[in-house]
C-alpha cells in the first residue's frame, strides 16, 4: 500500500484553459463584449468546446446587443438541454450542451423572429469550425 494517495486531476482540468473550465464545468461567465466570437461574422458551425458535439449554426447567430454570441435557434434535433437557473435571485433558462453537460450560457425570450428566443452563450464555450 502507498504511503501517500495521489489525487487525480479532474480530467476538464487538463483539457481545458483556466477560463473554459470556469465557464464550462463551473457555470461561470465571460465579461460581455471581451469573447473571441461576441462579434465573429464568419460562417461555419459553433461546436461545444469541451467534447466538439455541434451545437450552432452561423445562420442563426445575430448582434443582440448584449455582448456575448448570440443565437436565435439552436441545431435542429435539439443540440442543447435547458435548465432552471434560480441563482443570484433571478429566474433564468440555463442552456448545457446535450452531450456532455457543459455550461453554455442561458436563453432568453426576448430574440428575433422566428423563434423569437435569444440564445446568449459564452464564446469560450464555442469553437466555431468555418464553412
Amino acid at each position: 500500500m502507498p504511503d501517500k494517495q495521489t489525487k487525480l486531476a479532474d480530467p476538464w482540468q487538463e483539457k481545458l484553459t483556466p477560463e473554459q473550465y470556469s465557464i464550462c464545468r463551473l457555470k461561470g461567465t465571460e465579461p460581455p463584449f471581451t469573447g473571441k466570437y461576441a462579434d465573429c461574422k464568419k460562417d461555419g458551425i459553433y461546436h461545444c468546446v469541451c467534447c466538439g458535439s455541434p451545437l450552432f449554426a452561423s445562420t442563426t447567430k445575430y448582434d443582440s446587443g448584449s455582448g456575448w454570441p448570440s443565437f436565435w435557434a439552436e441545431l435542429p434535433g435539439g443540440s442543447v438541454t435547458e435548465h432552471a437557473d434560480h441563482s443570484y435571485g433571478r429566474q433564468r433558462v440555463e442552456v448545457t450542451c446535450k452531450v456532455c453537460a457543459a455550461h453554455l450560457g442561458h436563453v432568453f425570450e426576448d430574440g428575433p423572429a422566428p423563434t423569437g428566443l435569444r440564445y446568449c452563450i459564452n464564446s469560450a464555450a464555442l469553437d466555431l469550425k468555418e464553412a
